[in-house]
């Protein structure tokens, strides 16, 4: 299959791919772009997006691969092990620094890149920096890709990224941005499982509220673990009160900076893994009688949380679109810590928008 590369390609030459399709039965490629792709997140992640992990074992692939220009010498080495890897879904990697082409004809984007916080950095400097990448990144979304294209947002701070994003992408649906906090739901249900002392797929619903930060509120009053054979209440199968509303919360909100200050870097391979499943849920939809956690745009939610805001609830997922679990009863103790969560986001919301304005 021959194709016609945009400008941008052609200077990455030596080491971009093209591959012929082979069988003509197989379903047309779908293009993926994934930001920030010189880090290592990203070089956890590109295998399993590559070898058919997340958008199913029969769809091939064309991989777009978005850094900063300093960047593009590392990336040509990612493109490399992407060939040596020799996967057959892999019709193409396209390395660039050029949003007009990174973002061309998209079905998902994958935004990782971000500003970090640097020692010594204020909150809203951080915010003022990333609200300038993803007003970019936005106006490219709606310049460029697809209107049906599915955007997750990952590079902190993530809600209020992709909230940023999504007002610069007018002509996309709300609905099609979303921002990871997978990650957290997936510590908050390997946390369950170790302290009943069953495998993680053994636990369900967990529900992540909130922003993707130290805020956030990890609940399991509505989670179900499946023990010895009987499903029963998570609070139930802990039997520990006290390490639910207490230990359990912190471990979870604070499970980045312990990985942080145990590997000396941030959280890599698990955020591989979580981005793949949120991104395989809206690609394929969420089991019968399950839900996850991801941040969403809340618009009349029946929890009394703001909108406009993208804030994380529990969602299902079917034909890729999600719909807020509603109807959740919510005790005192679930409200206040969901409303902290919520005020946290306002306040980044209305930084974020007095520099979007500027």
């Amino acid at each position: 299959m021959k194709r016609n590369y945009p400008s941008g390609h052609e200077e990455r030459g030596k080491n971009t791919m093209r591959v012929n399709c082979g069988n003509s039965n197989q379903a047309e490629p779908i293009r993926v772009l994934v930001t920030g792709a010189a880090g290592q997140i990203a070089y956890s992640l590109l295998y399993s997006i590559a070898k058919g992990d997340v958008f199913g074992k029969d769809q091939p692939i064309i991989l777009v691969l978005l850094d900063i220009t300093p960047m593009l010498p590392v990336l040509d080495g990612v493109v490399m092990e992407l060939q040596d890897c020799a996967l057959p879904l892999l019709r193409d990697v396209i390395p660039t620094d050029k949003v007009e082409v990174a973002f061309k004809d998209l079905d998902a984007a994958i935004l990782v890149g971000s500003m970090p916080r640097k020692e010594g950095m204020e909150r809203k400097d951080l915010l003022k920096a990333n609200v300038a990448i993803f007003k970019t990144q936005g106006e490219a979304l709606e310049k460029y890709a697809r209107k049906t294209v599915k955007v997750l947002v990952v590079g902190n701070p993530a809600n209020t990224n992709c909230l940023i994003a999504s007002k610069s992408a007018p002509s996309i649906p709300k609905e099609n941005f979303s921002c990871l906090t997978r990650l957290d739901h997936n510590r908050a249900r390997s946390q369950v499982a170790m302290r009943v002392g069953v495998s993680s797929d053994n636990v369900k619903n967990v529900i992540i509220w909130g922003n993707h930060s130290s805020t956030q509120y990890p609940d399991v009053h509505h989670a179900v673990v499946n023990h010895h054979g009987k499903e029963m209440a998570a609070f139930d199968a802990v039997n520990d009160e006290s390490w639910l509303k207490g230990d359990f919360i912190s471990t979870v909100q604070q499970r980045g900076a312990a990985v942080i200050k145990a590997r000396k870097l941030s959280s890599a391979m698990s955020a591989a893994k979580a981005i793949c499943d949120h991104m395989r849920d809206i690609w394929f939809g969420t089991p019968d009688g399950e839900w996850v956690s991801m941040g969403v745009y809340s618009s009349g939610n029946s929890y009394g949380v703001d909108d406009d805001l993208m804030y994380s609830f529990p969602v299902k997922i079917k034909n890729k679109t999600w719909k807020v679990v509603d109807g959740l009863a919510i005790n005192d103790f679930s409200r206040g810590k969901m409303d902290a969560t919520a005020t946290e986001l306002v306040d980044e919301r209305d930084t974020a928008l007095t520099f979007l304005g500027a």
